[in-house]
């Protein structure tokens, strides 16, 4: 992904919500197949790591990222945001 594909998903990823968090319990398979599945559906996946979860949230976008087979947009604090090319071009994501 080059950084000008990167910044236009980093806008796009501005004006979403989280939907999904990760909590002390940290990276469970379940939250693990949420994420693939909100990523299979929305290509573009905002997370929030609740404060209750010790683990570092880049070492967390890491691990999901290799686990949904996704691409790490940014984290910024707590915040993590991935990526991962859709197959349906109706609801397909077109980067620059």
């Amino acid at each position: 992904m080059t950084s000008k594909q990167r910044a236009y998903l980093k806008g796009l990823a501005m004006t979403q919500d989280a939907i999904l968090q990760i909590g002390k319990s940290s990276l469970t398979p379940e939250v693990t197949a949420s994420v693939a599945e909100a990523l299979e559906a929305r290509e573009l996946v905002k997370i929030n790591v609740l404060q209750n979860c010790m683990d570092d949230p880049r070492a967390l976008a890491q691990m999901l990222a290799e686990r949904t087979r996704s691409q790490v947009v940014q984290v910024i604090g707590k915040k993590i945001v991935l990526y991962k090319e859709g197959k349906d071009d109706k609801k397909k994501i077109v980067l620059p």
